[in-house]
C-alpha cells in the first residue's frame, strides 16, 4: 500500500465519489477510503430526485450514460402528499433540465455504481474495509490510520457520513437536536396498490410532525418504507419511531389494507440526518467537510443525495485552488464554505421555514383542501418542487392569507 497522496478522501459515498470523480483529470494522487466493502447497504429512502439525474450528467456523462442502463431502477413521476387530515394532493415531477422524472433505487444499488466508476481512474486509488480510527495533524499535511493502516496527505476531503471521523478530528459540527432529525427504514415485499407513476408518498401524520412517513415504491410490489422526525419534537413529545411506524402500517385507514398481506423483509433500521437548517463552518486548515458531513440534508424534504454530490462537485473544485495556489490554510479555505452555501443556503432556508410550518396541522389541512380545489395552487405546488423562488413563495404570510379569500 503507498503512503503518501496528494488528496485523501474519507468516504465513498455519493460526496467522496463525486469529489474524486471531478478531481480524476487533474493528475493529483487521491486515495479514497471507506470502512465498508462495496456493494454495501446504506439505511436511506433511496429516492433520486430529478436534480439528482441531471447532476449525474455534469458529473460525468460516462456515469449518466451508465446510470441510464441500469435495470433496477424505478421511474417515479412524482410525489403524493398526505395532510394530517388524510386528505393528499398529487404533485408531478416537472425540471428544466433534460430529465422530467426522479428514480428509486437502493442505494446498495446507486452506490456501488458510483464506486466502480471511480476505480476506472488511475490516479484515484480504493482502500475498502478501512476504518478510520485516527486523524493527526504532520508538518506537511494530514496522517490517517486505522487498524492495520496509515496514509499521509496534504489535503482531506471528509465524505464520510453523519458520524464523520473527519468531523471529530478536525471540525466542529457539532450534533444539534433542533437541526438533526432521527429515521428507521424498512424494506417490504408484496405491498399493494402503488400509484401507476410510482408516485413517491409522504405522510404527515399529527403525531410525528415535523416528520412523515414514506412509501416509495419499488419493482415487484416491494417499497421503501421508513419514518424520519425532527430529533427535538422526538424528544419533546418522547415519541418511539419504531412502535410509531408499526402502528401506523397496521392501523391507519390510508395503510392497513395495503400492508394487510405485506411483509418486512429485514428488522428497522435507524439512522441520523444532520440538516442543513443553519450555516456552520465546514472547512479548517487542510479539510474540508461534504455531504451529511457537513449538515446538508434539506431540512423539509429529508432529501441529501443532491446536495451531497453537490458539494462534493464543490470540494473538487476548490481543492483543485488549493493546489493550484499552495494554499490549504483555514483562511483560504472559508471560501469553499462560502461557495456552498452561495449554491445551497436559498432553498436550505425555505425548507426551514416550511419544516417549521408543518407544526402546524391545522395549517397543512388547509392548503392541501384549497389545493385539491384549485388547478392554480395544484400548478404553483408542481413548480415549486423544482424552483426554490416558487417554493419561497409558501413561506409568506401573504399567500395563505390569499387561499383565505380565492
Amino acid at each position: 500500500m503507498s503512503r503518501e497522496y496528494d488528496i485523501i478522501i474519507v468516504g465513498s459515498g455519493p460526496a467522496g465519489t463525486s469529489a474524486a470523480i471531478q478531481l480524476a483529470q487533474s493528475g493529483l494522487k487521491i486515495a479514497l477510503l471507506d470502512q465498508a466493502t462495496f456493494p454495501r447497504d446504506k439505511i436511506c429512502g433511496d429516492a433520486l430526485s430529478v436534480d439528482v439525474i441531471n447532476q449525474l450528467s455534469m458529473l460525468s456523462p460516462k456515469f449518466a450514460n451508465e446510470f441510464g442502463k441500469l435495470a433496477s431502477k424505478t421511474p417515479s413521476q412524482g410525489v403524493t402528499i398526505y395532510a394530517p387530515n388524510g386528505k393528499s394532493i398529487d404533485i408531478a415531477f416537472v425540471n428544466h433540465g433534460k430529465h422530467k422524472c426522479g428514480y428509486i433505487v437502493p442505494r446498495k444499488t446507486f452506490d456501488d455504481l458510483l464506486f466502480r466508476q471511480v476505480n476506472s481512474f488511475s490516479n484515484i486509488h480504493c482502500f475498502e474495509n478501512r476504518k478510520v480510527t485516527s486523524i493527526k495533524r504532520i508538518h506537511a499535511g494530514v496522517e490517517v490510520s486505522g487498524h492495520d493502516f496509515a496514509l499521509e496527505g496534504k489535503f482531506i476531503i471528509g465524505a464520510d457520513g453523519a458520524h464523520s471521523v473527519v468531523n471529530r478530528y478536525l471540525g466542529k459540527v457539532k450534533v444539534d437536536k433542533n437541526h438533526y432529525s432521527a429515521g428507521l427504514r424498512v424494506y417490504y415485499e408484496n405491498v399493494q396498490n402503488f400509484n401507476s407513476g410510482n408516485y413517491i408518498e409522504l405522510y404527515f401524520f399529527k403525531n410525528i410532525l415535523p416528520g412523515y412517513l414514506w412509501v416509495f415504491p419499488l419493482a415487484n410490489n416491494r417499497a421503501n418504507v421508513g419514518i424520519g422526525m425532527l430529533s427535538s419534537a422526538l424528544s419533546a413529545k418522547k415519541v418511539n419511531l419504531k412502535a410509531s411506524l408499526q402502528s401506523l402500517l397496521d392501523t391507519h385507514p390510508l395503510l392497513y389494507e395495503r400492508f394487510k398481506t405485506a411483509k418486512p423483509l429485514e428488522t428497522a433500521k435507524g439512522f441520523g440526518l444532520p440538516l442543513g437548517s443553519k450555516k456552520r463552518s465546514i472547512s479548517g486548515d487542510r479539510f474540508l467537510l461534504t455531504g451529511d458531513a457537513a449538515g446538508l440534508i434539506d431540512p423539509f424534504s429529508g432529501e441529501g443525495i443532491a446536495n451531497a454530490i453537490r458539494s462534493g462537485r464543490v470540494a473538487a473544485e476548490h481543492t483543485l485552488s488549493c493546489f493550484e495556489l499552495n494554499n490549504f490554510s483555514a483562511q483560504y479555505n472559508k471560501a469553499y464554505d462560502k461557495e456552498v452555501y452561495r449554491r445551497m443556503w436559498k432553498e436550505l432556508k425555505v425548507s426551514r421555514t416550511l419544516q417549521n410550518l408543518c407544526r402546524y396541522p391545522k395549517l397543512f389541512n388547509f392548503v392541501v383542501s384549497r389545493a385539491q380545489q384549485s388547478k392554480y395552487l395544484t400548478e404553483l405546488l408542481t413548480q415549486a418542487l423544482a424552483e426554490v423562488d416558487v417554493k419561497k413563495v409558501l413561506t409568506k404570510p401573504g399567500f395563505y392569507l390569499k387561499l383565505l379569500i380565492r
